[in-house]
């Protein structure tokens, strides 16, 4: 491994923002942020808790109250936004180093993709705030009535450790283009570039208080915002089963707004009549292990009809050493380290229970490169997968896929919905009605059509059934941060 200059190098700010200012956790207790590159811990960072939410909160509250943000005139919010957005490209390979070895992803998709993603999606809605105009309702001659969209106040947001940077500019960007003030909590698992990111807001001209990060555990950090009684509406993005746990607790709370985007078991389904088998292969093995398969979307459950699946599976093969791990730091690796030691070791407890259950492992399947110390697992291809098998259900969040074959439309159908995930799908074929057809049968909130995971900020991102509540991206994220008020005007006319 190569990494030694670049993390003894490093001097990383671990301690919380709040109210503008860098400081320590009110316990003046810490937790080690270790890299999955290498295993080294690259800094220690604030165990915020209770008292240090509450701190936020109030920081955040005060902001808004006093209208430093909100008050704002909107193409001066549009203003600051934007220098927030360009500091990010300015401090790219800053923020790309800190996020790969964070959290383990290659270096050169951690700058190309993670740090242009979180800095267009910030632009994107700056360049919105003074374009989203209000209304006015078709009522009699005798009354005006304005519909207007205003802040809900405070906003809580949680984030995952996979994306760490775009998770969380889908939901501040829109949070703060509408003129609300944020407490975001990052994962413990990759906290820094959150932090650094609070740091480019203020530097931007974001009013302290108005964005504030507090690190730490969930239970420790994350719970007390969502119970919050000061907070009114909690963003959250991260597994089903947190997310079940943040609405029962906006309820136990302050009943306040609760978004969750949550997991994934996505469907990807390839018919005989597919347009193009190589490009349909490619999509398949590339995005499921992008990113080392820690991707809510990735097209994890593999449907492909019989009649070509062997010729389908041939040329997967081929692509597969193409994926083998390597040092995220070398810009020619594609797939990296899985986040940390835990979730290495969830991903291997999956691949050992698809082989007990009868699936063929017919790729990878081990951890490699031990002596890094740092957390790497094989791209991993099982075929002879039935929909039942824990494998085809549960959502692993590595570099597993499971491979099941298909000889009816209407039953893959009803295969691919047989799940309680919802957030996306896949369908390849050349006949136009049976791709229409198909998709509009699909219970997922996106639906890919002869490509998988191509994108874009104009877009919603969700999902129905347990894949969540709400929607990120695309003009659809206003809805989650404002309140929607009717001000209605008598109008005894003099003439």
């Amino acid at each position: 491994m190569t990494t030694a200059p670049l993390t003894s190098a490093a001097n990383y700010d671990g301690r919380a923002l709040i109210a503008g200012q860098r400081v320590s956790a009110l316990s003046a207790e810490v937790f080690d942020c270790i890299s999955p590159v290498d295993g080294r811990t690259l800094t220690t960072v604030a165990r915020c808790a209770l008292a240090d939410v509450d701190q936020a909160v109030a920081a955040a509250r005060r902001a808004f109250d006093e209208r430093h943000w909100c008050g704002m005139a909107p193409a001066q919010r549009k203003r600051v936004m934007m220098r927030f957005a360009d500091l990010l490209i300015a401090h790219g390979d800053e923020l790309a180093m800190m996020e790969t070895l964070d959290m383990g992803k290659p270096i050169k998709y951690a700058r190309v993709v993670d740090v242009n993603s979180a800095a267009n999606c910030i632009r994107w809605y700056a360049e919105a705030v003074d374009k989203v105009y209000d209304e006015i309702a078709p009522t009699p001659s005798t009354a005006l009535a304005l519909i207007t969209r205003e802040p809900v106040g405070v906003v809580g947001v949680i984030v995952p450790w996979n994306y760490p940077m775009i998770m969380a500019a889908w939901k501040i960007a829109p949070a703060l283009a509408a003129g609300n003030s944020v407490v975001l909590k990052p994962s413990e698992k990759s906290p820094l570039t959150a932090l650094r990111m609070g740091d480019l807001a203020l530097e931007a001209g974001i009013p302290p208080g108005v964005f504030n990060v507090v690190p730490g555990f969930g239970a420790e950090a994350g719970s007390p915002l969502a119970l919050h009684m000061d907070v009114d509406c909690i963003a959250f993005t991260g597994s089903t089963r947190i997310g079940k746990q943040i609405h029962v607790m906006a309820g136990q709370s302050n009943l306040k707004r609760a978004w969750t985007e949550l997991g994934g078991k996505s469907p990807n389904i390839v018919f005989a009549d597919c347009p193009n088998l190589d490009k349909a292969v490619e999509a398949a093995v590339g995005s499921i292990f992008f990113n080392q398969g820690e991707s809510c979307n990735a097209p994890s459950r593999l449907f492909v009809e019989a009649s070509i699946k062997d010729r389908f599976l041939e040329k997967a093969l081929v692509l597969v050493p193409g994926f083998a791990p390597g040092n995220p730091l070398d810009k020619a690796t594609v797939m990296g380290a899985i986040v940390d030691q835990t979730q290495m070791n969830t991903v291997l407890r999956y691949i050992e229970t698809g082989k007990t259950e009868g699936a063929k492992l017919l790729a990878g399947g081990e951890q490699v490169m031990k002596e890094s110390g740092g957390c790497y697992v094989q791209p991993t291809i099982f075929d002879g997968v039935s929909n039942d098998m824990t494998i085809a259900r549960e959502e692993i969040f590595g570099p597993v896929l499971s491979v099941l074959s298909f000889t009816d439309a209407a039953e893959v159908v009803r295969q691919a919905n047989q799940s309680a995930y919802g957030l996306q799908a896949g369908v390849w074929t050349a006949d136009l009605n049976k791709a229409m057809g198909v998709a509009r049968a699909l219970r997922a909130g996106t639906v890919h059509v002869n490509q998988y995971d191509e994108d874009d900020i104009t877009v919603p991102f969700g999902g129905y059934k347990q894949s969540g509540v709400g929607r990120d991206k695309s003009l659809h994220a206003f809805d989650k941060y404002t309140e929607t008020k009717t001000t209605w005007i008598r109008i005894d006319s003099p003439v």
